[in-house]
């Protein structure tokens, strides 16, 4: 995963972006390991979904969960993998391939 730092984001909220498994992050601040350990799961998660199946899944998922209940972001399953073990720096090492679909 390479990290690309950046005064080019979209937003001020936004802690960093994940596109195509490269990461790009403000130039300003430091970047946390949570938020690296975040990007790489999702970096894994692009891999085994052929980057396009992953974006086309996650556009799909965020319109349906938009109409549930709570966040629509934070119910997509590859956002409550990556939340869930964003703080273990060794989860891939031990992570199974999809195993966001457990969080469906």
């Amino acid at each position: 995963m390479k990290i690309v730092r950046t005064d080019l984001m979209p937003g001020r909220k936004l802690a960093a972006i994940n596109l195509f498994g490269i990461v790009f992050a403000p130039k300003s601040g430091g970047l946390l390991q949570k938020t690296i350990n975040h990007e790489a799961i999702h970096s894994a998660q692009m891999k085994e979904m052929l980057f396009i199946l992953f974006y086309l899944w996650y556009a799909v998922e965020w319109l349906v969960r938009l109409f549930g209940k709570g966040n629509a972001y934070r119910n997509i399953a590859f956002e409550k993998e990556a939340y869930a073990h964003e703080q273990d720096k060794y989860y891939l090492k031990r992570r199974r391939p999809y195993a966001w679909l457990k969080r469906l």
